[in-house]
């Protein structure tokens, strides 16, 4: 499950990991950091287009082409998971004709019961973006105006990350990039090891959609004598 993630990133650090897009590097785009993207929000995907690769905006929740009604008479299908991608009718169309590599900084997860969830923000060791697997599509609504919508691929987490969560999202390296995005690529690459990751409690305002989306500070470590000992990795613990 990936239910909220971050996209914090300067146009000359998109540019080179896309690898680049078929637009000249400059003039820069402006873009916005975000660090708490939630459901329905709009967000970058990477797609290959006639020209090359492009950075697209996308609704985050997919919506099949054949929806009758308005986006919100639909559930958001912001995650797609792996097992039934290339068969669920929801989402085989898309697996086959229209794949997308969507950009991230980092995601969150949460750890503990439900009265007291413990939020966690997961990125690259390095610091690098993150290659989220993604899928999307078109949709007409009941005005005639195009809406592109997109899905986060899920996967089983692997050894690290089933210490925080048993799902993830499926991450590409880059030289899996072309075949992903043209379609020649399977399931299996979807499957191979993530990049070295690393993560860390951050503070629960995030746990409210939308609330810090344009402040650092929402992907920072909270602060540690606010948090309560035993949740912590052992790393932090340490710390204390």
């Amino acid at each position: 499950m990936c239910g909220r993630f971050s996209q914090a990133y300067t146009w000359g650090e998109i540019y080179a990991f896309s690898q680049p897009l078929s637009e000249p590097e400059s003039p820069a785009r402006n873009q916005q950091a975000r660090y708490n993207i939630g459901p329905t929000t709009t967000i970058d995907v990477i797609v290959k287009a006639p020209a090359g690769r492009e950075i697209w905006k996308a609704r985050w929740g997919l919506i099949p082409p054949w929806h009758k009604g308005t986006a919100k008479q639909i559930k958001p299908h912001i995650n797609s998971r792996i097992e039934g991608v290339d068969t669920n009718g929801l989402f085989k169309r898309a697996y086959v004709k229209n794949r997308c590599i969507i950009p991230a900084s980092g995601f969150y997860e949460w750890t503990g019961d439900d009265k007291n969830k413990t939020p966690h923000f997961i990125s690259a060791k390095d610091g690098a973006i993150l290659a989220f697997a993604g899928i999307w599509e078109r949709w007409r609504d009941e005005n005639g105006e195009e809406i592109i919508s997109a899905s986060i691929i899920t996967r089983d987490a692997d050894p690290w990350m089933s210490k925080i969560h048993h799902r993830m999202p499926a991450m590409l390296h880059p030289t899996d990039f072309e075949g992903w995005l043209d379609g020649s690529a399977g399931k299996e690459v979807l499957m191979r090891s993530p990049p070295d990751l690393r993560e860390w409690i951050v503070d629960q305002r995030i746990n409210k959609t939308g609330v810090g989306d344009d402040d650092p500070a929402t992907a920072a470590p909270a602060e540690l004598e606010m948090v309560n000992p035993s949740i912590l990795p052992a790393t932090q613990q340490e710390l204390l």
